[in-house]
């Protein structure tokens, strides 16, 4: 990945696809995961945007990762680096609980109308690996996006009143 995009910084562009993209799939993934209804129509869909935003992850570290290499090294950054880091195994978790709420509602719905009687216990399994994977996520989005934020701004606004 490029380190600049129209001369500007990879990185604050990319992170708006995660910031984005995360929250929208955990409001997503919580519909799938708690009402049955929507999991029949919209579970494929909601994987998809699931897909997406777990891909978007590794993009936004990627090029984090090069921005931080020409900033100023500093507690802050660092921190906001160390928190970015944690977001890909917990976005996978809603992924993976997700991928497997739609393959037993695809494979329960292509046989009799009987369900299996182990697709009980592993939707409900798949479903709380969902939402928690979504709800660790959606709060891990905001704590890294704060600590970018207070990396990025911190003493601009005490710098400027002293004027």
């Amino acid at each position: 990945m490029p380190s600049t995009l129209w001369g500007l910084p990879t990185h604050p562009l990319v992170v708006h696809l995660v910031v984005f993209l995360i929250p929208l799939t955990v409001a997503a993934t919580l519909g799938v995961a708690l009402w049955p209804r929507a999991r029949k129509v919209a579970a494929p869909w909601v994987l998809a945007l699931a897909t997406a935003a777990v891909i978007s992850v590794p993009m936004a570290t990627s090029s984090g990762e090069n921005l931080e290499e020409r900033v100023p090294h500093s507690a802050l950054v660092e921190r906001h680096a160390e928190l970015a880091d944690t977001l890909l195994p917990l976005a996978a978790a809603m992924w993976l609980g997700l991928a497997v709420l739609t393959g037993v509602g695809w494979y329960t719905r292509r046989r009799s109308a009987t369900a299996p009687r182990w697709a009980g216990a592993v939707t409900v399994a798949a479903a709380v690996l969902a939402v928690g994977g979504a709800a660790a996520s959606g709060v891990q989005v905001v704590q890294i996006g704060h600590s970018g934020a207070n990396a990025v701004w911190h003493g601009v606004a005490t710098h400027s009143e002293r004027r």
